[in-house]
């Protein structure tokens, strides 16, 4: 049972495993974000499945975010195309699923592969990597997360998050309530499909409508918000700051501000 190259896919004991596998950071995307979402739909309509493992098939990443060369080289409207089926896109599909899912951060995970991950219902992450939104420092704003973070943490510390820009380690991240749990790489997989199981294990029926009634509960303005967000990303991709951080990071030096 696979989706080929770039997202693996596989049912084991009733979970399915849901794998990014694109060298060299899983890089996200159009093709990437296609065959993430025909993942997650086909692990929803599988009656053998009862729960959701999202992570990564390269040892020392999970996502880097995304691809900011295809993003540096696209128009404006295929680039809102993209960021809308991306960020909107995916969330309505995780917002939609009659599963649990668990995100399982086996490498360092930056931007977008940070709201992949907090879309999920419970993140588990190996204590030695490290998470962050590094966005501001190549002119570009990590939108979706001014709408979640500050919920799920305080304000003050997701703007020093957000604006600073430093990765914080998953140890750090567990002690702030971003994440479930840090545990050791060697333990990683073994404590995922655990908890996996005994999410499985639970009513089909009452964990969907659960789970629904939980989503609903917890949303209030939250859809709104994002696509508010998004289209705040969208015009910063627009500003001469936008397009020099975006030509620094390929070039590989630092970015030359306006003044």
């Amino acid at each position: 049972m696979t989706i080929e190259h770039p997202v693996e896919y596989v049912v084991e004991d009733g979970i399915a495993i849901i794998r990014m596998n694109r060298a060299p950071v899983n890089a996200l995307d159009h093709p990437m974000v296609d065959a993430l979402h025909t993942a997650l739909l086909r692990a929803d309509a599988s009656k053998d499945v009862g729960a959701v493992l999202l992570t990564s098939a390269l040892p020392r990443i999970f996502c880097g975010g995304m691809d900011l060369k295809m993003v540096a080289s696209g128009n404006a409207m295929a680039l809102r195309d993209f960021v809308y089926k991306l960020y909107l896109g995916t969330m309505d599909i995780q917002y939609r699923l009659t599963k649990p899912s668990i995100a399982v951060i086996n490498g360092p995970a930056r931007g977008a592969g940070m709201t992949l991950s907090i879309n999920c219902d419970m993140i588990i992450a190996a204590d030695d990597i490290d998470l962050g939104y590094p966005e501001i420092d190549i002119g570009l704003i990590p939108a979706i997360h001014y709408v979640h973070l500050p919920r799920q943490i305080s304000r003050h510390k997701a703007f020093e998050l957000l604006f600073i820009g430093a990765p914080i380690t998953a140890n750090e991240a567990a002690q702030m309530g971003l994440i479930n749990h840090a545990v050791p790489r060697a333990e990683l997989m073994q404590r995922a499909k655990s908890l996996a199981r005994r999410l499985a294990q639970k009513s089909p029926t009452i964990m969907a409508l659960g789970r629904a009634s939980y989503q609903r509960a917890n949303d209030l303005d939250y859809r709104r918000n994002v696509e508010n967000q998004i289209e705040s990303l969208c015009n910063v991709f627009d500003t001469p700051d936008g397009q020099e951080g975006l030509r620094a990071f390929i070039e590989k030096r630092q970015p030359r501000w306006a003044q």
